[in-house]
């Protein structure tokens, strides 16, 4: 299992019930594949650095996990027939990644205690 981390803007159309029902979709479909959640963070409605389909904002999610290569391209996919999707990005972290990525993470949860 490799670790990644993917983030993608969802439509600012959305209301907030229907932003986190999106984010609880893909987290399902990376659980049902065999994935294991390691962080996620919603960072809410952000201005784009440039207009998206006329749009100019957008919501903002962040996911971590352990994951088979092969299930990749199953989310990706999701993400290309997601309407409500703008834009995604899924990277692959090697170990100087993870370790801030995990750094970071622990400095997001001593803020929030």
């Amino acid at each position: 299992m490799n670790q990644y981390e993917t983030v993608f803007i969802l439509t600012p159309v959305l209301s907030d019930d229907q932003m986190k029902e999106a984010v609880a979709k893909f987290k399902t479909l990376l659980t049902e594949g065999g994935a294991e959640i390691v962080n996620e963070e919603l960072w809410g409605m952000k201005k784009l650095a440039y207009p998206i389909e006329k749009k100019s904002t957008g919501f903002y999610a962040l996911l971590q996990f352990n994951a088979d290569p092969q299930l990749i391209k199953k989310l990706e996919i999701n993400y290309r027939r997601d309407e409500r999707v703008l834009r995604y990005l899924t990277v692959k972290l090697d170990k100087y990644a993870a370790e801030y990525a995990q750094k970071r993470m622990n400095k997001l949860n001593n803020k929030e205690n």
